[in-house]
């Protein structure tokens, strides 16, 4: 038998049993630099879960590094060179979206060209399909009629 109130109950106790499991409580007084805090920690990877965001992520090294994300912004750095120091230090890895450089030029290059090499390839395939069908077409024809 069901209660009245009871899905209120059970929203409310998902809502506060989600905001208790938070991994950064992190808070900075001013919410600019606290919007600027939370994009900058999703936009960097974990070196450790390598595919979780440091604000995802509870280990030791991303609580390390939102810390100095944090600091770096209390000093105030730029998003820009926050990015750059990060990458500097941990590699273009560390960045969720790379930067375009000549070093991975392949990586942005490659969907494109792959692209074009399906194209061309498909192209191929029905091109010699539609001659064989072509062809096929006269042999059956020609049995028909003898």
């Amino acid at each position: 038998m069901r209660r009245p109130g009871m899905g209120w109950l059970l929203a409310w106790a998902a809502l506060a049993g989600g905001l208790a499991w938070a991994v950064d409580p992190t808070q900075l007084a001013d919410p600019a630099l606290q919007a600027r805090y939370e994009a900058l920690t999703h936009e960097l990877r974990c070196m450790q879960c390598q595919n979780e965001s440091l604000a995802d992520s509870p280990v030791d090294l991303a609580a390390d590094l939102r810390r100095e994300v944090r600091d770096q912004l209390v000093a105030g750095k730029s998003d820009e060179q926050i990015r750059a120091w990060m990458a500097a230090r941990y590699g273009d890895f560390i960045l969720f979206r790379p930067r375009y450089s000549l070093r991975n030029a392949w990586l942005w290059g490659a969907p494109g060209a792959l692209l074009l090499i399906g194209a061309l390839v498909s192209w191929r395939i029905v091109r010699q399909r539609a001659t064989l069908v072509a062809t096929d077409h006269e042999a059956i024809e020609g049995d028909g009629n003898s």
